[in-house]
């Protein structure tokens, strides 16, 4: 679809039967505001339906997968303190064939940035919601929550650093000058912290998780960017090229958030992108 509007027809009927095409339904709350306001709801659905992947809109080599998307959505809404819409989206990560460990480890690495009791905490909340029968939006799987992963590209991608001549850095918070400050005050304190975000990041290696660095590093750029936090979102960037990651996949990674977070988001995204290409490599 286009982000003109032009050739669409505007009435609020229209308006509504187009997102809930693309969604598979609408919540209510968003009929008020059709009628009200009919383009800006269509400027809404057509620029969400793109960004997150809804019906109509095709994947492709070079683009995030659904399922990816749905990684960093679904711990931005929980940032954001939002249980209505969430287990929507839970539910529709159990249409894509997603299991509750893979939509933690999204979590886990967008509590990095945002902290695990707006994260992980709420996350799980979200997914007793999307799992109780007395939540009424979204279909659930005939079988109910899916028990095994259907691959997503992401799942292979950015598992193992790429050899670049910038990246002689280490990977583990401890060895950052901020928290090799915090260690001189506490060493215990700076210990613990560097292992939690190092566990979150794997900086450490992959291990035996579902998510590898590359794809985790996605997770907290966007999640740096709703904080407005472009030159820590720009060492992060560079931790994703080395992992792999591309351009593309990274600005698609920070617009996952526009939804919950705006335009702004993005365009702090934008300027750590250029940062990060201003480091020779």
């Amino acid at each position: 679809m286009s982000g003109n509007d032009s050739n669409h027809d505007l009435s609020p009927e229209a308006v509504l039967a187009r997102a809930k095409k693309a969604r598979g339904d609408v919540f209510p709350e968003w009929k008020p505001v059709a009628y009200a306001i009919p383009r800006t709801y269509h400027l809404i659905n057509e620029t969400g339906s793109y960004l997150h992947q809804y019906h109509g809109q095709t994947g492709g080599a070079d683009k995030l997968s659904a399922q990816m998307r749905e990684l960093i959505a679904i711990p931005a809404l929980c940032a954001k303190g939002d249980m209505r819409h969430t287990p929507n989206h839970i539910r529709r990560c159990y249409r894509l064939g997603m299991t509750d460990r893979v939509i933690f480890e999204g979590a886990t690495a967008y509590a990095a940035v945002a902290g695990w009791a707006a994260t992980i905490l709420q996350v799980s909340l979200a997914i007793t919601e999307a799992n109780s029968t007395a939540y009424p939006f979204g279909a659930m799987p005939a079988g109910g929550a899916p028990q095994e992963l259907t691959p997503f590209p992401e799942l292979q991608m950015g598992r193992k650093r790429i050899d670049r001549k910038s990246g002689t850095h280490s990977d583990s918070l401890a060895d950052t000058p901020d928290w090799r400050y915090a260690a001189g005050i506490d060493a215990e304190l700076a210990k613990r912290a560097a292992a939690f975000i190092d566990h979150c990041l794997l900086n450490n290696g992959a291990e035996d998780a579902l998510l590898g660095p590359g794809p985790r590093e996605l997770i907290a750029i966007a999640a740096l960017c709703t904080r407005g936090e472009a030159d820590l979102a720009a060492e992060h960037i560079r931790r994703a090229y080395d992992y792999g990651m591309s351009k593309k996949n990274v600005l698609e990674a920070i617009c996952c958030v526009i939804p919950m977070t705006g335009m702004i988001t993005a365009q702090i995204g934008l300027r750590a992108m250029q940062a990060a290409d201003s480091v020779v490599r």
